[in-house]
């Protein structure tokens, strides 16, 4: 099955450069480092140093990851850390979040899952050990490193009832990755449980490693400077929207008395539909100013500010007063709410939040997070606790609550690697 798979990946891999290619007409990111991408890399970024390899896909699990790297390069002061990525918009989030580090910090793109382009990465870069983060499974990388004594950890990891349905179609595949993983350090009990199903032999529960994130000073101070630039209105964000819900927030949002409309904060998920989303709003009739175009001297006096910038989502969460929740109204999965929660909002999610599904249950039950239908339910929610003050705040402290409850998964995470960072 696996030599299958290799041999589909080898005929695929001239469409995938050319997706590659073709997506770099709106990502310029994506036209470079190709190399890479092929297990080609340069003298210079050998080392004799321990190197300890962590694998972030894109946007999401480098951030997820940044408490994890920061402690792993405190627990071991003579490593570095080398952070691959599948896309551009997680090489840039990681770069601006670990400049800190200095040169204890590579970056590059993940190769493709061919045996022999894994192999010339893992001969070049010499880890020490894997950590993929989340749900990451690459049958060849994970083949290729047990085969080459390379200790694989799956760290953070969930795994939902639709990605593991997913996961069986795939038999013998998925069923010999899995087992292939040496460790395996689950969010849940349930998560734990559809991984243990799949053969992986050592799982245990460590929680999510989102919850010991911390705020940047830097990011509170941009999202203060925000809010004097909105002049004192009432913020509704949208975070991490996707493509259909645009349209039905703004759709509701104008059925709102325009005397009564808060700002409404849209920050998409993908950066390529950052103009889409603008003509959206402007096409509905309501005004728009992008981030990228706010002023030190500017007041906003539009209906709609769009989040058009990369890495500044706490400081998007620090400046509303609400935060919705995208990815929840499509059946799409929804995205991580722990930041929102972290920093004391108010958090509105959808019915859809199957890849996040533990940590939203609780949420709600905690009090600090509150389903909605649908892009209707969801508006007249917002309002409701835009007109609210008390209720307002006491979600608000709800949410962060429920978020200090959680934190410690990043020293249980290190715990449980350390037999395996050799």
């Amino acid at each position: 099955m696996r030599a299958f798979y290799s041999f589909m990946w080898v005929l695929a891999l001239p469409l995938v450069l050319l997706r590659l290619w073709l997506r770099g007409r709106k990502e310029p990111g994506y036209r470079g480092h190709w190399s890479e991408r092929l297990g080609f890399y340069s003298r210079a970024t050998r080392s004799d140093r321990k190197t300890i390899w962590v694998h972030a896909v894109s946007v999401g699990e480098t951030r997820a990851a940044e408490p994890l790297v920061d402690a792993l390069l405190e627990a071991y002061p003579g490593s570095r850390i080398l952070l691959t990525h599948m896309t551009p918009t997680g090489r840039a989030t990681g770069k601006s979040l670990f400049a800190k580090h200095g040169d204890r910090l590579l970056q590059s793109y993940l190769p493709y899952d061919i045996g022999f382009i894994v192999s010339r990465f893992i001969r070049h870069y010499a880890p020490s050990i894997c950590i993929l983060m989340e749900t990451e499974v690459w049958p060849n990388l994970i083949a290729t490193c047990k085969s080459m004594s390379v200790p694989v950890a799956l760290v953070n990891a969930r795994l939902s009832e639709r990605s593991l349905r997913r996961g069986q179609r795939f038999g013998r595949l998925m069923t010999e990755a899995a087992s292939s993983v040496t460790v395996v350090a689950a969010q849940t009990e349930d998560d734990a449980a559809r991984i243990r199903s799949l053969g992986a032999p050592h799982v245990g529960v460590t929680g999510s490693i989102k919850f010991d994130v911390v705020v940047p000073q830097a990011a509170l101070d941009l999202g203060a400077w925000m809010r004097e630039r909105f002049g004192g209105r009432k913020v509704f964000l949208c975070a991490s929207t996707r493509d259909g819900e645009e349209q039905q927030i703004i759709e509701a949002f104008t059925k709102v008395d325009p005397a009564a409309r808060p700002l409404l904060l849209i920050v998409p998920r993908h950066p390529q539909r950052f103009d889409e989303v603008a003509g959206l709003a402007d096409a509905a009739g309501l005004s728009v100013q992008r981030r990228s175009r706010l002023g030190a001297d500017d007041t906003v006096s539009s209906d709609v500010v769009l989040g058009d910038s990369m890495g500044e989502m706490f400081a998007y969460y620090a400046a509303c007063d609400v935060a919705f929740i995208g990815g929840s109204l499509q059946p799409l999965g929804g995205q991580n709410l722990i930041e929102a929660c972290a920093l004391g909002k108010p958090v509105l999610i959808g019915e859809h939040t199957f890849n996040f599904l533990e940590v939203s249950e609780q949420a709600v039950a905690a009090g600090g997070a509150q389903r909605v239908r649908d892009a209707q339910d969801l508006v007249r929610a917002a309002l409701a606790l835009l007109d609210d003050g008390a209720a307002r705040s006491a979600m608000g402290e709800r949410a962060a609550a429920f978020a200090n409850q959680h934190r410690g998964a990043t020293a249980r995470t290190v715990d449980m690697l350390a037999p395996y960072v050799r």
